[in-house]
């Protein structure tokens, strides 16, 4: 059977040139296309980059340095205002909670101050499921501490990180704000000075010391008389499978064992003067962390000074916090905070342990209970010539009422 050949196409010169003048338009066509977007692209990047490097230029700021080192005012004392459980959220988008009719009214809510030395931010800062820009939240949170000029210190509570920022980011965001002395964690020592670096093999972060100097004119003016002890308590964890909170590890605790012993004997070397013969060898210190120890549920309302109104919430894990400081021997009381309608102070172990109380409007509290802040007053000796070492500890409460009324002074 024979094949049909279908005759191929012979294109004249016509029609060659047409196709020509049609794959030049093309090419012009899409070389300009190109060109156009290329262009734009370009063009896009300059406009970018310059807003990048404007703005960069624009919003670089140095960090304000506070009046350091700490120390103890020519009358003789230093001051701490603990603020616990700020819990701020968004601002006013965050609905406040538990209060009656006339806190709403008020224009000074949440401002609760009272002059000290330093203040104490003690966990739970930022309330993570409300909170949509951690860093926009923790500026308004530490807003008051930095207009004071004055230093501040915070540590974490366990809703910190359930925003937008990790532990470890909050920290070193906390410690790269204005007049902040919080430290991401303690420095290793090390030989070479310039090769400092953050000690690594340490739980949690915010773990870190500070040392408070005598008054001045005092011959222990350049002397630490008093420690001030920092401590990430954690958040959450699971143990044998059931979902508890944080608590201080071992590594904390060796750290803090090698801290104390190196003040142990400090003022043994000092030029034993009638006036400061009596001291003791070791500055006293206080403590500072957010979820309370596991003992703290053992204190009866009649051994407490203050309200008892929730259980303790703490860690099913007994991490041997106490045992740690009662031998250390130089901490002569605990601050803690995380359970809001507490506010009262107990001994264990001849260590106080005390609540801040609930201070921030987005966190839960008691309708009609005042929010409130802990005020730590520090005495020293007084010499023959001059202020010597430490001789009291005391501490009450300033409410958040009309009055800022002081309450529970011990």
């Amino acid at each position: 059977m024979a094949i049909n050949e279908v005759p191929h196409f012979r294109p004249t010169h016509k029609s060659r040139q047409l196709g020509m003048l049609e794959s030049q338009k093309t090419w012009i066509h899409s070389t300009i296309y190109l060109t156009v977007i290329a262009a734009f692209l370009y063009l896009l990047q300059l406009l970018v980059s310059h807003k990048l490097i404007l703005g960069h230029h624009q919003h670089v700021t140095i960090k304000k340095q506070p009046d350091l080192p700490l120390r103890f005012r020519s009358d003789g004392t230093f001051k701490i205002l603990q603020v616990a459980d700020v819990h701020y959220g968004n601002g006013i988008t965050t609905r406040c909670r538990d209060m009656v009719e006339t806190e709403f009214e008020k224009e000074n809510a949440g401002n609760v101050r009272e002059a000290g030395n330093i203040s104490m931010e003690a966990g739970d800062n930022i309330f993570g499921p409300s909170t949509s820009d951690a860093a926009e939240s923790l500026f308004q949170v530490f807003g008051p501490a930095m207009e004071s000029r004055l230093p501040w210190a915070a540590v974490l509570g366990n809703h910190d990180q359930e925003s937008t920022m990790t532990r470890e980011e909050l920290m070193s965001f906390i410690s790269l704000m204005d007049y902040s002395v919080s430290q991401p964690n303690p420095s290793a020592e090390v030989s070479d000075p310039s090769k400092e670096h953050l000690l690594a093999d340490i739980d949690g972060f915010g773990n870190y010391n500070l040392n408070v100097w005598g008054a001045p004119g005092s011959q222990l003016a350049n002397s630490s008389v008093l420690n001030l002890y920092f401590l990430d308590s954690g958040d959450r964890a699971i143990v044998d499978g059931v979902r508890t909170y944080g608590w201080i590890k071992e590594s904390q605790l060796s750290w803090l064992r090698g801290v104390s012993k190196a003040y142990q004997g400090q003022n043994q070397d000092k030029d034993q003067s009638a006036d400061i013969s009596f001291l003791s060898a070791t500055p006293p210190a206080l403590a500072f962390f957010h979820i309370p120890i596991p003992e703290i549920r053992q204190l009866s309302p009649k051994e407490i000074v203050g309200h008892f109104q929730e259980y303790a919430a703490c860690s099913s894990v007994n991490s041997g916090v106490l045992q740690t400081l009662v031998s250390m021997g130089d901490v002569k009381a605990v601050f803690i905070g995380h359970d809001h309608t507490n506010d009262f102070c107990g001994n264990l172990s001849g260590i106080w342990f005390c609540y801040g109380g609930g201070f921030g409007y987005h966190g839960y509290g008691k309708a009609g209970l005042p929010r409130r802040a802990r005020v730590i007053k520090v005495e020293l000796e007084k010499g023959g010539k001059a202020w010597m070492g430490v001789q009291t500890i005391k501490t009450w409460k300033r409410l958040d009422n009309e009055k800022l009324s002081k309450i529970d002074e011990q």
